[in-house]
């Protein structure tokens, strides 16, 4: 209720026709001429104003928005107008708003300083201010309207906003739903409930448009996996006063599910063999229908015959049920298709992004044949760009017959990036993180993040570009440019420092295939305390003229009990006493700064569904790096992984690990300690960071991992979520099974300077654990908690049955 509200009056008057519009008289007029209001009356027939003309005038004058009131009379047969004046707005203000901010809501109202006040703009406005709080979650908005009348007919317009909380998704239900758990469903919807951690999240908000956008997914999800006859019946969401939130309901008809019968290649165009075609197939005769996989067939195969000169030519789909056998007989039928040509390409919506990123999605442009397959696959690279909140491409005709105008509506979302991230990990300690990052930098689409770590243990500068569309070709092209440091701990005994820079390649080959080629230089240099490098200034050592560094001499064996005991404790001891690094350390630390100078490649594989949280598919990839391409250092590095998931029952994932790799030197130059593979945790959990593989076992010295030239590892785990708790919190347990090797050291065992040996524990003995682990999707950052046991192992490994990491972005 607007407050000092005067309430419209309206006085109709029988005039005569004896009355024109020159001849009204006008009242109360202020801010308006007299003959503005006169050039409303309209003169009728025979240059004379009639009730209709008079009528119509009335309705107009209230239309301008200018007047409270107006009031026509006729004294003594003269029309006379009489009208009061709107007030002027002084200024508009917002009081009690914390959630949204004076400048958005008042680029929103459309009640202005220094306009009319208008109230029907007035409850306009009152209805945008809800509008914007109902897309933030808050449906217990209160908006009133105060006017504050002021001298010379100016007012003061305030909203008084009473925002209230946060409405919430209390409950998320889904009726029919038989052959997914609720819990799966969960996963595929972008809507979520409200938690104790809903403070983090936004999507537990209710949205009528994010539950309209939740009904596609489903339905989608649901022909993803067999389910051809699958309805999204209905998706409603009802407030809840109770529980103060809202309750989704969707209301699924899910149907059978089909498998694929048979699958044909029917070709009408004479030139277009359907044999030539059928290798671009992604089904096959028994297996589950998946309408994804029939829009790529029908996408590939449109794309080849394109190449062989038919541009015109489409692909439809056909489906043969068979309800009795739940099969789905494939026919996907090339006909010649309408000759149509593209006329133009509109772009809608960007403000930031530059038109020709957008453009570059699509494999066609102005003037090309029209391909409805094609415009399909553009739609769908855009939408992956994660550049924009919606995409839709629509068609129109053009100016002629055999022309297409196509239009791309889009919609911006913010791709800039400030994060702060902390976390901690057993192997590094406590962990800290700044970055800035953008993924469509100036809106040119390029990517560019620069972030500093600092950390107990590690620390370090990182720099990165990458842009999409190398000289408009499109293959990705990207440099790093990167400083680290790793301080000594429990499982190393010298600090490192690396510093270089990565050019990199990538493209993809296949939909499934992608091929990244690089070149990395970088130098490496690592220090020690001078308590762990002594034994070079000892008079033993051959460089001081000695017969040589051994145990013996440097009092730590005792002939005479045949044990490696220090026979001189205190200030008497020889260079073991206080310890001594390793001597594949100390050789490359005698080394100085080494300068690695590789070129390599990945080649990876993917058919995963969900490159997040995959419940099905296989991921492998293989790895090869070759150094000497100048630089100090030979060597030819090989490493292969795969990863293979499989839903066990509803909700449990299971997943196969197989990873292994060889390093190896070339030329003359041997391999050094820091080239060969370190491996803990990360091949078998239940060891510690380098804990496992060879190690040097020389009494006196630090006992430092050397690493080894291969490896090979095998997990098995299975996940599931924690039924107790609620989906939304993301937290999943697993059972996991480790095996796996490090072994063949190849690097130097003596050193000429000291006259050392090396005491070397090698052995390709199957190192093997079992444990349980928490995994946590947590808003904050991926956390991971594993116990694990070790069953097999050998003497001078090092365990670690806790293992704890994770990071945090706030």
């Amino acid at each position: 209720m607007l407050a000092g509200a005067t309430c419209l009056t309206v006085a109709t008057s029988s005039v005569a026709v004896a009355q024109t519009a020159n001849s009204i008289a006008v009242e109360g007029n202020r801010r308006v001429e007299a003959e503005t209001i006169r050039s409303y009356f309209k003169n009728g027939p025979g240059g004379r104003l009639g009730p209709q003309e008079i009528d119509e005038a009335l309705k107009a004058l209230y239309g301008t928005g200018l007047f409270a009131d107006v009031h026509i009379s006729q004294p003594g047969g003269r029309l006379v107008v009489a009208v009061v004046e709107n007030p002027v707005i002084n200024r508009v203000a917002f009081e009690g708003n914390k959630k949204a901010k004076d400048e958005q809501l008042k680029v929103e109202v459309q009640s202005k300083p220094r306009g009319t006040l208008s109230r029907p703009t007035v409850q306009a406005d009152v209805q945008r201010i809800i509008e914007i709080y109902h897309r933030s979650g808050r449906f217990d908005v209160r908006v009133v309207p105060k006017i504050i009348e002021l001298p010379n007919n100016r007012v003061d317009l305030v909203f008084e906003i009473s925002e209230g909380e946060k409405t919430g998704v209390k409950d998320i239900r889904f009726e029919g739903a038989k052959a997914f758990s609720r819990g799966r469903l969960k996963d595929v919807i972008k809507s979520s409930e409200s938690n104790w951690l809903s403070f983090l999240q936004t999507t537990d908000i209710y949205d009528p448009d994010r539950v309209e956008a939740d009904r596609d997914l489903l339905r989608r999800f649901y022909l993803k996996h067999g389910y051809a006859d699958v309805r999204i019946v209905s998706a409603v969401g009802e407030y809840d006063p109770a529980k103060k939130g809202f309750i989704i309901t969707f209301t699924i008809d899910e149907g059978g599910q089909y498998r694929v019968g048979t699958v044909d290649v029917i070709s009408n165009v004479h030139a277009i063999d359907p044999a030539t075609l059928r290798g671009r197939l992604k089904l096959s005769n028994g297996s589950v229908y998946n309408a994804e996989l029939v829009e790529k067939s029908v996408e590939a195969m449109t794309i080849e015959a394109a190449k062989r000169g038919y541009a015109f030519a489409t692909v439809r789909p056909r489906g043969d049920r068979n309800f009795e056998s739940k099969t789905i007989n494939l026919a996907f039928v090339v006909e010649e298709g309408t000759r149509a040509y593209i006329e133009r390409i509109n772009i809608i919506g960007n403000i930031r992004t530059r038109d020709y990123v957008i453009r570059r999605e699509f494999d066609i442009s102005e003037g090309d044949a029209y391909n409805r397959a094609l415009i399909d696959r553009a739609e769908r690279r855009l939408k992956n760009l994660n550049y924009f909140k919606s995409v839709k491409i629509t068609n129109e005709p053009g100016s002629a017959p055999d022309r297409v105008v196509i239009n791309i509506n889009i919609e911006e979302m913010p791709t800039g990036e400030f994060s702060v991230a902390g976390g901690f990990s057993t192997a590094d300690g406590f962990m800290g993180e700044v970055s800035v990052a953008d993924r469509n930098l100036l809106g040119r689409g390029q990517y560019a993040k620069a972030s500093v770590q600092f950390g107990q243990r590690t620390r370090g500068i990182d720099l990165s570009f990458v842009e999409p569309y190398l000289m408009g070709y499109r293959m990705a092209g990207g440099i790093d440019l990167f400083a680290r440091q790793n301080l000594a701990s429990s499982y190393v005994s010298y600090n490192s420092q690396t510093v270089g820079t990565n050019l990199r390649l990538g493209f993809a080959l296949t939909e499934e295939l992608a091929f990244a080629p690089r070149y990395s230089i970088y130098q490496q240099k690592i220090t020690l305390p001078d308590a762990l490098n002594n034994c070079i200034l000892s008079s033993n050592a051959l460089v001081n003229g000695g017969s040589g560094v051994t145990r013996t001499n440097e009092g730590v064996f005792n002939a005479a009990q045949n044990t490696d005991t220090v026979v001189n404790p205190g200030t008497q001891g020889g260079c073991y006493y206080d310890g001594e690094a390793t001597l594949a350390v100390r050789k490359e630390l005698a080394n100085g700064a080494v300068m690695v100078s590789l070129v390599g490649y990945s080649l990876a594989y993917s058919t995963l569904d969900n490159n997040k949280a995959p419940t099905s598919g296989l991921y492998a990839e293989l790895k090869q790096d070759f150094a000497g391409v100048g630089g100090d250092v030979n060597f030819i590095r090989t490493t292969a992984e795969t990863r293979t998931y499989h839903e066990i029952y509803p909700d449990v994932v299971g997943v196969l690990k197989l990873q292994g790799g060889h390093v190896t030197g070339w030329g003359s130059r041997d391999l050094r300690m820091l080239d060969h593979f370190q491996m803990g945790p990360n091949l078998v959990r239940g060891f510690s960071p380098a804990g496992l593989g060879p190690r040097d076992l020389t009494p006196g010295t630090t006992n430092d991992a050397l690493g080894g030239s291969m490896f090979w590892g095998a997990s098995v785990e299975a996940q599931t979520p924690l039924y107790f708790l609620p989906k939304e919190v993301g937290i999943k347990l697993a059972a996991f099974a480790d095996a796996g090797s490090l072994f063949n050291y190849r690097g130097p065992t003596s050193w000429n300077v000291t006259g050392e040996t090396l005491t070397v524990a090698d052995s390709n003995a199957v190192r093997s654990s079992v444990g349980m682990g928490l995994i946590w999707d947590s808003p904050l950052g991926p956390l991971r908690f594993d116990l694990a046991y070790p069953i097999t192992k050998e003497s001078y490994d090092r365990t670690q049955i806790f293992r704890f990491s994770g990071g945090t972005r706030f």
